[in-house]
């Protein structure tokens, strides 16, 4: 099976940046995209159910339009979906769906970004802690995967220039502590699995040209818990995918 992420940053921009070619040539069994921006209603049913895919499933946010959402095109019909954390505090904004396959529990998250305020920061830990616990809780079932927008590079080496956004939401002690407890509880980074060298990132911003001189920061990741490890036969970034200032990241996993 293969799975990709992808933070679109806009669906109705993307959708009119050659979103559909990329699509429908992807030859991913499932796409998850984060950052959608958009209720169901507002696109037409090509777009909200594009027909390279079987079934469709979006969580779009309830606290304010044009905000967050995320959205799954699956192929293999999920035996279960859910939207949200187990926590109310973590369940109007659109960012988690779950969808349950025989050989795993497949989480698509937009992970708060931290940088407008202590309060939003505290919001994006306790989202963090919280989507551990019920990741654990599950993992007693089925092994984990989980794809999506983590709002936190990791390492000095999952960004361009590390030093000047040590301060920066994004690259905060205490987010990549966050990610150190993540993977101590038994979750494995699939691209590092393939790829262990710097340079390679699936964010960029808008501004001085970061794309172009490849200045970007890694905060796009597949996890699966290390029990599927074994199963994991690739993990990829495609950083040359225009149309968002993220680029698609994926896994292949032997169902």
């Amino acid at each position: 099976m293969i799975i990709y992420s992808w933070n679109v940053n806009g669906y109705r921009a993307v959708i009119k940046k050659d979103f559909r070619d990329w699509l429908d040539g992807c030859g991913g069994d499932v796409v998850m995209l984060q950052e959608t921006k958009a209720h169901p209603d507002q696109l037409g049913e090509d777009d909200r159910e594009p027909d390279s895919y079987s079934n469709y499933y979006w969580n779009w946010s309830k606290k304010k339009k044009g905000y967050s959402g995320v959205a799954c095109f699956s192929n293999p019909e999920p035996m279960a979906v859910t939207m949200g954390l187990p926590d109310p505090r973590f369940q109007n904004e659109g960012r988690v769906l779950h969808l349950e396959y025989p050989d795993f529990h497949l989480f698509n998250i937009y992970f708060p970004n931290g940088q407008m305020s202590d309060e939003r920061l505290d919001f994006k830990m306790g989202f963090y802690d919280c989507f551990l616990e019920y990741a654990e809780e599950l993992r007693k079932d089925k092994p984990i995967v989980v794809g999506g927008d983590f709002n936190t590079a990791h390492t000095e080496i999952d960004l361009k220039n590390p030093k000047p956004n040590s301060n920066r939401s994004g690259f905060l002690p205490s987010e990549r502590a966050w990610i150190d407890k993540f993977i101590a509880a038994g979750y494995v980074d699939t691209f590092r699995m393939f790829e262990e060298g710097p340079h390679h990132y699936s964010w960029w911003s808008y501004r001085f040209n970061a794309r172009k001189n490849n200045a970007g920061w890694r905060i796009d990741y597949f996890f699966v818990s290390e029990e599927l490890k074994d199963k994991v036969v690739g993990a990829w970034i495609e950083p040359d995918v225009m149309g968002s200032d993220h680029c698609p990241v994926a896994v292949e996993i032997d169902v």
